[in-house]
């Protein structure tokens, strides 16, 4: 059926794109480092490289309903307001806690929303999805690899003993009769995950019409490469087992991972292809439609497009005024003490050789201080003016690194501490030194973390970046440090005694060289 394109709607869009089109391109000139940032994460991770064919695929999407765009009014809604308006606060919470992934995803947000704050919720409705694939352009997916890689070594380990091969293992590690096993971030299988899910969900989205089957097959596209992950790790491990480690060590480890991947999704596609639903016809929309949207005035949507360029304006302009107010370049200092409470005097840290891997921070040290028999290193980084490259809590940030080829971290956890007056909760791990050449055994540490927000104590992530954005948004400044102590594990709990009698003794007096640390 032909329709004539000389419809209230049809003048309206001539007026309207124009107007989008200038407020997407002002939003991208305004937040072109976030969006930089993104585009140099697809180029350099794996992980994320669909990244650079999500936005081709959303504006082909877009194309596919222009017959039902032509029949829909544009009218800006209030909602659409409040949620662009929502976004752009979290871009600058995002900023002020230097939190890469919520910039990202405010950034992304700013441009979804642009379309039900300027051209309304119906236009919204007809295009919600390619509106919600564009989320998958956010590089964001990384933090559910600690648990990833924990379930892959729960199942490798569960699996090649139940196949009748001896296992021993600790943490990520583990040891069969062949050899030594590790699950690093390559195992985790988050790659896969990521490329399936984003895969998927177009699949259910072009092949399904029922909301039910849509919704099942992303499902599936969810749970499908984790156990495809979990039994590659376990094939992996079992073919250089039965080989002699001539097979499934080095780089074809991965080859053969992506080939296992590649076969089980394109089952999942072929099984899925049987319950395709044919795409319905695209017809008018009904006039009804047409009849209770009226049109606005270019006028009027001159003053709503200075309105929403307002909205976008606003969190660059709050970012100046906050910098300008803690606008110091002091550089922070931080002095080892000779001495601290109780009698705990400086000496040779224990551990020689192990530093947390901090990165970037404005000042550091590491120090040991024994009392009697007892021995405890002491590591403060502290951090002032965060940023993309500058930041506390970061994923670059470790006790130690995957790829240290010394020191390797087993156990993690967290406790409660009481000290005078107070309890607080620090963040636990077990590390241990392999053992060399003279050594009779490894070495074993008990190390406790916290982070110190501007006078604040927390061992959560999440806490320490809400308090950060706080303190900058009041203009106390981003001041914060990462507090580590650490001991010789030692028998029957002696390193946790040992930690918390330092603590018990020193955290007043570590707090008070924070505090005089802080650039004023």
């Amino acid at each position: 059926m032909n329709t004539s394109l000389s419809t209230p709607s049809s003048h309206q869009w001539r007026f309207v794109s124009p107007v989008f089109l200038l407020l997407l391109t002002c939003l991208g000139f305004l937040y072109f480092d976030t969006a930089k940032a993104i585009v140099l994460i697809w180029s350099r991770s794996e992980t994320f490289t669909h990244g650079f064919v999500v936005p081709p695929i959303v504006v082909w999407l877009i194309w596919r309903q222009r017959q039902a765009l032509r029949h829909l009014t544009p009218k800006p809604s209030a909602v659409g307001f409040l949620l662009l308006t929502g976004a752009a606060f979290a871009w600058l919470l995002g900023d002020l806690a230097a939190i890469d992934a919520v910039m990202q995803m405010a950034f992304v947000s700013m441009v979804v929303l642009l379309v039900p704050a300027l051209l309304g919720m119906s236009v919204a409705r007809a295009i919600a999805f390619p509106l919600a694939f564009l989320f998958f352009a956010v590089p964001i997916g990384e933090f559910a690899m600690p648990q990833l890689m924990v379930w892959t070594a729960d199942f490798t380990v569960l699996a090649l003993r139940l196949s009748g091969i001896p296992v021993f293992r600790e943490g990520l590690q583990f040891v069969i009769p062949s050899g030594n096993w590790s699950v690093v971030e390559a195992c985790s299988g988050v790659r896969y995950l990521i490329a399936s899910l984003t895969v998927g969900t177009l699949f259910a989205y072009l092949n399904y019409q029922s909301t039910s089957r849509r919704v099942v097959f992303i499902a599936v596209s969810l749970v499908v490469p984790i156990v495809a992950n979990w039994l590659r790790a376990y094939l992996i491990v079992l073919l250089g087992h039965l080989s002699g480690n001539k097979l499934a060590a080095g780089v074809d480890h991965l080859i053969y991972g992506w080939v296992f991947f590649g076969v089980v999704i394109l089952l999942m596609f072929m099984i899925g292809s049987h319950w395709s639903e044919p795409e319905p016809e695209i017809t008018a929309i009904n006039a009804k439609v047409r009849a209770a949207s009226p049109s606005i005035s270019p006028i009027q949507y001159g003053l709503v497009a200075t309105l929403l360029l307002v909205i976008l304006v606003l969190p660059r302009v709050a970012l100046r005024v906050i910098d300008q107010l803690d606008s110091t370049t002091s550089t922070p200092q931080l002095t080892a003490p000779q001495t601290l409470s109780q009698g705990w005097t400086a000496s040779v840290a224990p551990g020689l050789g192990w530093q947390p891997a901090f990165q970037n921070s404005s000042a550091q040290f590491q120090k040991g201080y024994t009392l009697d028999d007892q021995s405890v290193g002491l590591y403060l980084a502290f951090y002032h003016h965060q940023g993309p490259h500058r930041k506390l809590v970061s994923s670059e940030n470790a006790l130690v690194k995957t790829n240290d080829p010394q020191w390797t971290q087993l156990l993690g956890g967290s406790r409660a501490v009481d000290l005078p007056g107070r309890s607080i909760a620090v963040r636990t791990a077990e590390l241990r030194k392999s053992a060399h050449s003279g050594q009779v055994a490894d070495e074993r540490f008990t190390v406790w973390q916290i982070y110190w927000i501007n006078g604040t104590l927390t061992s959560s992530d999440i806490l320490a970046k809400a308090h950060t954005a706080l303190n900058s948004l009041l203009g106390r400044g981003d001041d914060s440090a990462v507090i580590i102590v650490y001991a010789p594990k030692g028998d029957d709990g002696l390193g946790e005694a040992t930690l918390a009698a330092f603590m018990q003794a020193n955290t007043s007096a570590i707090e008070a060289l924070l505090r005089n640390a802080k650039v004023k």
